[in-house]
């Protein structure tokens, strides 16, 4: 404890003599006065920690000099040393503020335990004023980061690319940054604490947000999806979002939605692709040429036998001519179809349908020709999957592309003592995932043309493939959300399996269509 200087106060020179003696020999500085008036004298240039006096002197007593000293300065710490026993001045001490009373004659002892109470008490009001300090420091640094914080969140949610749209408890939406104003096109006065989510979304979407309200609370998650974004003024944006349901003390408090609009990246990736679509075409020229020219072998071929048959009325030959004909007509036919269907921009035509009868047409329409050529085909449907909606043409159209694949495959086996088999399945998983799966025990693949099956104009059929079927299937896909896995293996079999996101048709609509 710092407090270490001592004003004695007495009249009685020997008791100020032998009392500063003595709190010397314990270390302390000592100062003295005669009386009270001298004391405050000495009080006001030697500013000591703790006063010593008598009550009883001449000029001006001790509760005199207490009453004057707290006047000048409520804290300092004053002894009254009395040898009377005076109840009256003892309390009149008390009721000026004196810090502690020791009997005369002063014992060492006595006026030790008084100096370390009054020191005790500096100490205490020292460490306060200390604490105050710094708490009031403490506080207006926290103000000021909690200020300085808000501020730059403020700032972040103002010029954040992200729509950024938050409600109450309530559902009254709280914060709608410049960007949600645009997507929206509201103007933000119009809507902070004014409307609620049913004002500013379509119901299905609110009652989405809502539901996500309801669910287990999750800490940190914010999974971004992304959506069609239809106004309730009409319009739409194609948009990532992601929602944050926000809790205090366990309680729901509110929820934040945040929106990225897609629609210049759509344009963007849509105009690659296209692009890329439109080179991979331009670089398959030359393949196509040396196609092209295959097929215009095979057509010479067939009409100079057919030519033959007529000069000598062989109609054999006139058979096996035409036929060779009509064959490389399909050839071109097909590849015309794939050229137009790759290099041409299309959208999925959503529709209710019914996967397995798609499935089991396509079965029908390839199984005299497979049973001609001894392969097997069989399908093999989910018998819960019903009405969907999806693109019939995109499934029918790739499903027939890989069982034609598949027949391929089975063919160019040289492992003839196998029973050839292709299978055809339906199947759905988690998320509306619609999975139509090819599979056949023909020849297999190696890797190296795993990895170039969807590169342009790319053929393990030699001359008899354009190396479009599979870059179309897979555009088709593409184009529907989908993507396709292959699995293979080399002498046993090979695996496609298309995945495709679908809707399931709702009951009443099936109701409504039905009864009209």
């Amino acid at each position: 404890m710092s407090a270490n200087k001592i004003l004695i106060v007495d009249d009685e020179d020997i008791i100020v003599r032998l009392l500063a003696m003595s709190l010397r020999s314990d270390g302390y500085e000592v100062v003295t006065a005669g009386n009270g008036q001298q004391a405050l004298e000495v009080l006001e240039k030697e500013a000591p920690d703790i006063v010593v006096t008598d009550i009883k002197m001449p000029v001006m007593d001790g509760l005199e000099l207490l009453k004057r000293i707290k006047e000048l300065d409520g804290e300092k710490e004053v002894i009254i040393v009395t040898g009377h026993g005076d109840i009256d001045s003892t309390i009149t001490a008390l009721q000026y503020g004196a810090s502690d009373f020791i009997n005369k004659p002063v014992r060492d002892e006595a006026l030790a335990i008084a100096l370390e109470r009054a020191k005790t008490k500096i100490h205490i009001r020292e460490q306060l004023e200390g604490y105050t300090k710094n708490l009031e420091q403490k506080v207006a640094e926290a103000t000021e980061e909690i200020r300085r914080r808000a501020s730059f969140q403020r700032l972040l949610i103002h010029s954040s690319n992200d729509a950024i749209v938050a409600f109450d408890r309530e559902w009254k939406i709280v914060v709608f940054n410049p960007e949600a104003a645009r997507i929206f096109d509201v103007p933000a006065g119009d809507v902070r604490n004014k409307m609620t989510i049913e004002d500013l979304y379509l119901p299905d979407l609110a009652k989405m947000f809502k539901a996500e309200a309801e669910k287990e609370k999750r800490q940190g998650e914010m999974p971004w999806k992304e959506m069609t974004l239809n106004l309730k003024q009409g319009g739409q944006f194609p948009v990532r979002y992601a929602v944050n349901v926000l809790h205090e003390k366990g309680e729901f408090v509110g929820i934040v939605n945040f929106f990225q609009d897609l629609t210049e990246i759509k344009r963007l990736e849509n105009e690659l692709v296209q692009s890329e679509r439109l080179a991979a075409v331009g670089q398959t020229v030359s393949g196509l040429a040396h196609y092209v020219k295959n097929i215009l072998i095979g057509l010479k071929g067939g009409s100079y036998v057919v030519d033959v048959g007529m000069k000598k009325n062989n109609m054999e030959k006139l058979k096996d001519g035409w036929g060779t004909i009509k064959k490389n007509i399909a050839r071109v036919s097909d590849l015309t179809q794939d050229l137009l269907t790759y290099s041409k921009e299309r959208e999925p035509e959503f529709e209710p349908c019914f996967p397995n009868e798609i499935v089991q047409d396509v079965v029908n329409l390839v199984y005299d020709a497979a049973k001609g050529k001894d392969i097997e085909i069989k399908a093999d449907v989910a018998p819960d999957l019903g009405e969907v909606t999806a693109d019939p043409r995109t499934i029918h159209r790739s499903l027939l592309n890989l069982v034609s694949n598949a027949m391929d495959a089975c063919l160019e086996d040289e492992d003839t003592s196998k029973n050839f088999l292709i299978e055809v399945r339906t199947y759905t998983e988690p998320d509306n995932t619609l999975c139509l799966e090819v599979r056949d025990n023909g020849c297999g693949m190696d890797d190296n043309t795993m990895s170039r099956l969807f590169d342009p104009m790319f053929s393990s059929k030699g001359g008899k493939g354009t190396g479009l079927g599979l870059l179309v299937t897979g555009k088709l896909v593409e184009e529907h959300k989908g993507r396709i896995d292959t699995e293979s293996e080399l002498g046993k079999g090979t695996r496609f399996t298309i995945r495709l996101p679908f809707e399931t048709v709702a009951q009443e609509t099936l109701e409504t269509g039905q009864g009209g």
